[in-house]
């Protein structure tokens, strides 16, 4: 094929006639003429439509009379640029580049307005501070999911959306599936009567209790996503308020609606929160996540850390998987299952969260319980430890006290009892409640007098003694009682989270195989053991039967000398034949290991533990749930003269309340629906005047809440 080089038309020719002709492939003559082969194909359908006269048109976009027409990328920029975003920003999120955009805005007609706001603003909790705008070299991460957090000196990027329709957000989700938007700003609508809306009034507790800005300083982001990070923490501690504990309870829910009460056109689905979750626990920062929300606690509420309650719960397991086993004390069996460690502070509110590996005692989890509890309280301050007879051991009472910890517990095993004359009637009052004990005061030891203790014991109507162990000696008898007692809180609190917050559900079905070097307890010690057992049983029992013929003989019940003789010599063979198979067993007792590591172990091939992390992170948001349900319980109090019986069960029935949403420039008016009765509904306007004195701002957002009750209808 000969042309002139400057003859486009015969060139664009030659590669079609070469490639028609067989001569070589597609790709190979595009590499030979430096261009692609979708540009070959291009000019083999023009031959086809338009025959050689449709071949030669001049390089790039072709020229076109009058307006060009608009396409959807191109009406894309256009709104963006409408919005106030730079061409580099504009750019960054497209996927183009810069001088890409400036030429499909010069070929649109953009004109730049007068005047035009940039839509990225930083917000600021002093409303006399301007608004600054952030710079375009932000890009796609001035779309990240920024929650207000409660530090009032941080500022924090708002996000934005695209969508002027809070009821649809295609934009936005467009812009999420293209990989440059990280978190769905929340775009309220005005709706009347919303169910569930009433949640809104945990909202300023939800800021305030350091959740979102622990999780952006632990997680940081969930990637690009329409529901991001500070959407997935919010909605998942509004529904455990709302009573939907678990992923699978949003089926029986509409996701319209919960969607509207978050500012979002739908809430996340079954399988989309599961999705969240599961990217959150494969980072395995659960553990900080909590570490970071008690040091916001304990900076909060240190004054409530006199006393810290310390006890275990078991979650028991009914799968087919082979886990462990742990006692559960309220079915008072041994069952597969896994231990949750609950820290609380004295008003019974609990602190963190901790899973224990393997089930393992209290005796060895308090150590490094207290050691986590040191690292956050500081080196000095010294606390009291409450604990049930599970953590006994005065050998690890010696350690704690080391640790500068006190110690509070109750006394385990047999003790010299007390005569009720030395018995003493103490009377108080705590917290509105007036109490009456008989108490004994008095000092005692252990460990050949290494460890010296008080022992305060309680007289009950009954007769019955319950002895309490302390190291705090200044403190009052009744008073050691009441701290001791009030354990009960404790019980309660799991009672009220197993109940009300599904703490016992699984969240997953994952399972991972349990740690080989684990130490067990040797599985043929325990076949020895019982044989050992019953080799005694016999013995004794041969014993009887001796002592029983000899009795007989001495009495005469026996008829002659002969006889005895006869059967005496048979017992003592059966004697003397079980002492041997006693003292066998016995050697090889002792030659067989008390515990084994699990890999030796028989059975530790199928030995499954179930997946702690994204457990424990559904535990701490709960807890966070629990704690923010409290807050609302204790601005309640002084209003409501019930608070003590039903300060709960009215603060849930106001976030599960219907509410009308009122969106402005400035801010979130939210109006609840009139309550069961008027004195509750009063109840519930003086909480909403005071959640309105902290002007708290929706997170993701610059609107205040403003809260309020509406009149009942007449």
């Amino acid at each position: 094929m000969h042309y002139d080089v400057n003859d486009h038309a015969a060139e664009e020719c030659a590669m079609v006639m070469l490639f028609e002709a067989g001569y070589a492939d597609q790709n190979d003559i595009a590499h030979a003429f430096g261009c692609t082969p979708r540009t070959l194909r291009r000019y083999q359908e023009r031959i086809e439509s338009g025959g050689l006269l449709a071949l030669g048109r001049s390089r790039g976009r072709p020229s076109q009379k009058g307006s060009p027409p608009i396409e959807g990328r191109d009406r894309t920029i256009l709104h963006l640029k409408e919005r106030g975003l730079s061409n580099r920003a504009i750019a960054v999120k497209l996927g183009f580049s810069e001088k890409a955009v400036q030429k499909r805005l010069r070929r649109l007609g953009w004109k730049p307005q007068p005047a035009i706001c940039l839509p990225f603003e930083t917000m600021t909790d002093d409303a006399t501070q301007p608004m600054t705008a952030l710079s375009d070299t932000t890009g796609a991460s001035a779309m990240a999911a920024a929650a207000i957090a409660d530090d009032k000196t941080t500022e924090e990027p708002l996000p934005v959306s695209f969508d002027r329709n809070p009821l649809d957000r295609s934009l936005d989700r467009l812009l999420a599936a293209m990989g440059k938007l990280e978190d769905a700003a929340p775009l309220f609508a005005r709706t009347e009567n919303l169910p569930g809306a009433g949640v809104l009034l945990a909202v300023p507790a939800l800021v305030h209790s350091g959740v979102l800005s622990a999780a952006r300083k632990i997680y940081s982001s969930i990637g690009p996503a329409f529901y991001g990070l500070r959407t997935t923490i919010v909605t998942s501690v509004l529904l455990a308020l709302l009573r939907i504990p678990r992923p699978e309870a949003l089926k029986e829910h509409s996701p319209g609606d919960l969607g509207r009460i978050v500012g979002l056109d739908r809430m996340l689905e079954v399988k989309t929160l599961r999705r969240k979750f599961a990217r959150l626990a494969s980072m395995k920062r659960s553990r900080e996540f909590g570490i970071e929300l008690v040091r916001h606690r304990v900076a909060e509420r240190g004054r409530m850390l006199g006393f810290l309650y310390v006890d275990g719960h078991v979650r028991a397991y009914h799968g087919k998987r082979m886990i462990s086993k742990a006692y559960v004390t309220r079915r008072r069996i041994a069952a597969p299952g896994t231990t949750d460690y609950w820290i609380n502070d004295q008003k019974g509110d609990p602190l963190f969260v901790v899973t224990a590996e393997a089930n393992a005692a209290m005796t060895r989890m308090l150590v490094p319980i207290l050691k986590q509890v040191r690292n956050l309280i500081g080196p000095r301050r010294r606390l009291t430890v409450v604990f049930d007879r599970g953590g006994w051991s005065p050998r690890l009472f010696l350690t704690i006290l080391e640790m500068r910890f006190d110690i509070l517990t109750y006394r385990k095993g047999r003790f010299r009892k007390i005569s009720e004359k030395r018995f003493i009637l103490r009377k108080a009052k705590f917290h509105g409640r007036r109490l009456e004990y008989l108490l004994h005061d008095q000092a005692v030891r252990f460990l050949k007098g290494k460890l010296r203790l008080r022992q305060v014991t309680r007289l009950t109507e009954t007769g019955h003694q319950t002895a309490v162990l302390t190291s705090r000696w200044k403190l009052r008898d009744i008073v050691v009682a009441y701290r001791m007692f009030d354990r009960w809180r404790q019980e309660n609190f799991f009672k009220y989270m197993r109940q009300e917050f599904l703490i016992d559900a699984l969240t997953d079905y994952e399972a991972e195989p349990d740690d080989p070097n684990r130490s067990v307890p040797n599985p043929m010690r325990k076949v020895v053991d019982k044989e050992l057992r019953k080799a005694r049983s016999h013995l004794a029992k041969l014993q009887e039967q001796y002592g029983s013929a000899a009795q007989d003989y001495l009495k005469g019940r026996t008829a002659t000398m002969r006889a005895f003789t006869a059967a005496e010599k048979e017992i003592q063979r059966e004697l003397d034949e079980a002492s041997a198979e006693i003292a066998r067993l016995v050697k090889r007792q002792k030659s067989l290991p008390t515990r084994i590591p699990l890999s030796e172990s028989p059975e530790g091939e199928k030995a499954m533990q179930l997946s702690v992390e994204r457990k424990h992170l559904s535990n701490i948001l709960k807890m966070v749930a629990y704690q923010i349900e409290g807050s609302l319980v204790e601005l309640l109090r002084p209003v409501y003269p019930r608070t003590e019986a039903e300060g709960r069960t009215l603060i849930q029935t106001a976030l599960r309340s219907a509410a009308t949403i009122e969106p402005t420039d400035e801010e979130l008016r939210v109006t609840l629906s009139p309550l069961s009765s008027p004195h509750r509904s009063r109840a519930i306007a003086a909480v909403c005047e005071e959640l309105n004195k902290t002007s708290d701002r929706f997170p993701g957002t610059k609107l205040r809440l403003r809260f309020a009750v509406a009149e009942p209808a007449i």
